[in-house]
Order: C-alpha cells, then sequence, then structure tokens
C-alpha cells in the first residue's frame, strides 16, 4: 500500500472527484489545514483518512501527513483536482524501483490557461536557481511528488509554509539523491476551488518570498 498525502484547505468541491480516481494500492491521507467548507467532512464521508494541522501553511500540513504515512514510498499530491491520481504509479515508480531518491511531477499544462503565465514564470527562475545551486536537472517545484518516508523525515526539513517543496529539492541535491522528474497533466482545477499559489499574483508572491528564504539559508 502505497500513502497518498493530500493538503488540503478548502477543497470540498474536488475531493469526491479526486479520491474516486485514486488508483487501487495508493491510500489517500488527506490533512485538513483549516479549511471552513466541510473539506474534512467529505473527505471522511468518501473513505478517506483524514488528520487535522494547526499550524496553518503547506509546509506543516505535508509534515503531518507524512508522519501519518506508513513506512514505505509515500506519494504527495495537490487536493484541488489539479492532477490525475491515476498518474500515481508513474510518479512512484522510479522510486520504488531503486531508481531514483525522490521523483517530482513535472507539469505539462493540458487546457489553455491553466497555467498562468505570472505562476509560470516564477517557477522556472526558482527551478533555474535549484539547478544551478544543486545540479539537479529539474524544471518545475514540484507539487506531485513520491519518495520513502524515511528518507523525507532523516533530511530534518523545517521550512512548514510555501518553501518547502524548494527546500525539499535543495536538501535531496546536498544528499546526493537521485531525482527523476516525470512528466504530468496539469487540469482545470474542480469548480468552486481556487489556487493558493498560482490562483492570483499575491499568492504567487508569497510563495516566491517563501521560497527566496529558503534559498537565502
Amino acid at each position: 500500500m502505497t500513502d497518498v498525502v493530500l493538503p488540503c484547505r478548502n477543497e470540498a468541491p474536488a475531493l469526491p472527484g479526486l479520491l474516486a480516481r485514486m488508483p487501487a494500492g495508493y491510500r489517500p491521507i488527506v490533512v485538513d489545514n483549516g479549511s471552513a467548507d466541510g473539506s474534512a467532512a467529505v473527505a471522511r464521508a468518501c473513505g478517506a483518512e483524514v488528520i487535522t494541522v494547526a499550524e496553518p501553511g503547506y509546509g506543516a500540513a505535508v509534515h503531518a501527513g507524512i508522519l501519518a504515512a506508513g513506512d514505505g514510498v509515500v506519494c504527495v499530491m495537490d487536493a484541488d483536482g489539479s492532477f490525475d491520481p491515476a498518474q500515481l504509479p508513474a510518479v512512484a515508480g522510479p522510486v520504488r524501483d531503486g531508481e531514483a531518491e525522490l521523483a517530482t511531477g513535472r507539469r505539462r499544462p493540458a487546457a489553455r490557461g491553466v497555467w498562468p503565465l505570472h505562476a509560470r514564470a516564477g517557477n522556472a527562475i526558482l527551478a533555474r536557481r535549484v539547478r544551478r545551486v544543486t545540479g539537479l536537472d529539474v524544471h518545475d517545484i514540484g507539487p506531485m511528488r513520491a519518495a520513502r518516508r524515511g528518507d523525507l523525515l532523516a533530511l530534518g526539513l523545517r521550512d512548514r509554509r510555501f518553501g518547502y517543496p524548494l527546500e525539499l529539492l535543495i536538501a535531496a541535491g546536498r544528499a546526493g539523491w537521485r531525482v527523476a522528474e516525470i512528466d504530468v497533466d496539469y487540469l482545470p482545477r474542480a469548480a468552486g476551488t481556487r489556487s493558493k499559489v498560482t490562483g492570483t499574483f499575491l499568492g504567487t508572491a508569497r510563495a516566491v518570498r517563501d521560497m527566496s528564504r529558503v534559498l537565502a539559508r
């Protein structure tokens, strides 16, 4: 069984469809991070394990989900419907097969306007800096990823906000991890949901700020 950590804040409209498409052998763990729309109740009604995290922030939710996961390979994926759970085995494969310590999804927009220019540009700048700092051949600050739980915890990541994915890549590079980047579809979000990062210029600016602080360390 492979656990899938789904950090969640106000994603109730997306959860039924997302959880229904979870492939066999993949167990969702929905990490409710301050939702005000009943996301936790919706997830439980769909049969998912739900944990609640009071500390705000993407990194706080992901870290709590990893702590709650079982040993072995663990995946992380956004809960807003922008990724297809059917592609989880492709992302987890290189880690499960011993070809990489970390696999990340490289977003490929599946529809016009899915990935706004301001968000794509910010991601490209950060990915370029990661390549320069770590030597890793990565092009996306992967919001869909897989690694072994014990390996993730051993990195001792500290960021609990939007800087978490960047800190993970930098720490992986310094640890000498092999990192595989897998193309994944980037889909329109479920109706009624909104990205905390790419949905607005302000959201993107906050994420870049958090990630820049990680780079400054």
